[in-house]
């Protein structure tokens, strides 16, 4: 159970930055999506998914190496 609630966790911030890159993909190419007004709005918001999406991935991904010491040793705890 343990494993499915840690791969929904990292499933949707993984969609949101795959959604992300789509948003800055279309700017790209001129798509305008309705409920937003602007293209630059357009690639900031798919910017801002992406980045947050990535983040949370690597945060939990260097938390739990953490945990398990599969880190370099400047990452390790000092406790």
């Amino acid at each position: 159970m343990k494993r499915i609630v840690a791969l929904l966790i990292l499933v949707i911030p993984g969609f949101l930055a795959g959604f992300g890159i789509k948003l800055m993909r279309d700017m790209t190419f001129g798509i305008l999506l309705s409920p937003i007004p602007f293209l630059w709005l357009q690639f900031l918001l798919g910017l801002v998914l992406f980045l947050g999406g990535l983040g949370f991935v690597a945060g939990f991904i260097f938390h739990r190496d953490r945990k398990r010491n599969k880190v370099q040793a400047r990452f390790k705890n000092t406790k």
